[in-house]
């Protein structure tokens, strides 16, 4: 859905000291890559769908209204950057596929006889661990 349409123009990118791995680099290389993406400003979403970002993937979204993704996993800055640009395809697509709406069932017979025989011999076992009347 989304992969169709090319976002890279509005990405911001910003790099800092990784704390994962690279070895003898990581004092030294800037590998930790942040991915900003201004959601409210962006002229390839429609309104519906900022809404819709906003409401699946509000918890991941600044006050300025920028979808913040880090990656620091890789010991390059050009790997980070792929994965961070890969798991925002991922979430933007997750974010836009509308729901399924679900479909209310009714309990089978089947099942309630179940229910209710399972609730019987729970009843039992307790009725038998209390001191016998005498």
């Amino acid at each position: 859905m989304s992969e169709e349409r090319n976002f890279t123009p509005e990405f911001v990118f910003t790099t800092s000291r990784s704390s994962g791995p690279g070895g003898q680099n990581v004092n030294k290389v800037n590998t930790r890559v942040e991915l900003r993406f201004s959601v409210n400003s962006s002229l390839l979403l429609t309104e519906e769908e900022k809404k819709q970002i906003h409401t699946v993937l509000g918890n991941r979204i600044n006050t300025e209204g920028e979808l913040l993704l880090v990656s620091q996993s890789e010991r390059t800055q050009l790997k980070n950057k792929e994965v961070v640009i890969h798991r925002f395809y991922e979430l933007l697509t997750k974010a836009l596929t509308p729901r399924k709406k679900r479909k209310k069932t009714r309990p089978t017979i089947a099942s309630q006889l179940k229910r209710l025989e399972e609730k019987k011999k729970i009843a039992q076992k307790k009725k038998n661990r209390r001191t016998p009347e005498s």
